[in-house]
C-alpha cells in the first residue's frame, strides 16, 4: 500500500453523506453482490451503531459498526465487517479489528464483545481473543457462529 490508511469513527449523525453512502456501497458489494446474499444489509441499527471505517485517499476499503450493549446482545457487538476485495490480504482487516477494539476498551472499559461470524473467519476473529460460543447457524443461508471476547480471553 502505497497510501495512508487513515481510519474515522463516527455515529451516523456525525458521517458525511458521502461517506455514509460509501460505507453503505462496500458493505453492498461484498455482503449482497459478492456473496450473492440479498438481504436487508440497511436496518435500524445503523442510526444507534459508531460506524468504523479506513479511507484511503478518499476511498474507504474497510468497514464494521459498533453496536452498544443491548442492541444486538447483552454485549458490545460488531459486525458488518468488511474489507475492499483489493485490499484482502494486506492486514486491513487486522487493523480494523485493532481499531474497532481499542475504540471500545477506550469508550466502555474492557468489556465483553459478542459477534455473529461467518463460520470460515472463526480464526480470523480468535486472533483478537473471539472464542466461538455457540453451534453452527444458518444466516442468510450462509453458516455463522457466535464468538464472544470476554476480558479473561483478550
Amino acid at each position: 500500500m502505497s497510501h495512508q490508511l487513515n481510519w474515522e469513527i463516527n455515529t451516523l449523525h456525525d458521517l458525511s453523506v458521502t461517506d455514509y453512502h460509501h460505507v453503505l456501497a462496500l458493505r453492498a458489494s461484498i455482503f449482497i453482490v459478492e456473496q450473492n446474499c440479498p438481504y436487508q444489509d440497511i436496518d435500524d441499527k445503523d442510526l444507534s451503531a459508531f460506524h468504523v471505517y479506513g479511507k484511503i485517499d478518499q476511498n474507504i476499503v474497510a468497514v464494521c459498526r459498533i453496536l452498544p450493549p443491548g442492541i444486538s446482545y447483552p454485549e458490545i457487538s460488531i459486525g458488518r465487517v468488511a474489507v475492499s476485495m483489493g485490499y484482502r490480504g494486506t492486514h486491513v482487516g487486522n487493523d480494523l479489528m485493532h481499531q474497532t477494539i481499542y475504540f471500545i476498551e477506550n469508550r466502555w472499559g474492557e468489556k465483553d464483545i459478542r459477534i455473529s461470524a461467518q463460520q470460515h473467519l472463526t480464526s480470523f476473529y480468535g486472533r483478537f481473543g473471539f472464542i466461538q460460543v455457540s453451534e453452527m447457524y444458518l444466516e442468510d443461508d450462509i453458516p455463522h457462529v457466535e464468538m464472544l471476547r470476554t476480558t479473561k480471553n483478550k
